[in-house]
């Protein structure tokens, strides 16, 4: 009966951990972007601190650890939006595809809508939290 209402605080307040660490539930394309425009907007500043490396490809330390840092949560969130259209984790493997995996992943993620209602991978991120 404790399992019930720790998930059902989960569902009306996602914490954070949550978010950035579990590959279960579902993510709107709101918090999608969101996320994906800080993540953008701190390697952006990341990379004006730490210069540009001589050659193209090459990355500085603290640019490396950033990339180590952000590829978890990027799954996690990544697979929550998967999720949200009903779809398995397991597409995040596209990624893998060059060039055309991760454009098919940013499109299906970014810009298409979550499955109406309840789907295989639970209620809609939308739902209103007063319930």
């Amino acid at each position: 009966m404790n399992t019930d209402t720790q998930e059902d605080e989960e569902k009306k307040d996602p914490h954070w951990t949550w978010f950035l660490f579990s590959f279960k539930g579902r993510v709107t394309r709101k918090q999608f972007w969101i996320f994906n425009i800080i993540i953008f907007a701190a390697g952006l500043m990341l990379g004006v601190l730490t210069g540009a490396p001589e050659e193209f490809g090459e990355f500085t330390k603290p640019q490396l650890m950033f990339m180590l840092w952000i590829f978890w949560p990027s799954l996690a969130v990544q697979a929550k939006r998967w999720h949200d259209i009903n779809k398995s984790a397991w597409w995040l493997l596209i990624n893998v595809i060059p060039l055309a995996g991760p454009i098919w992943a940013f499109i299906q993620n970014g810009f298409l809508p979550g499955t109406p209602g309840d789907n295989k991978f639970g209620p809609p991120p939308l739902e209103p939290s007063s319930q």
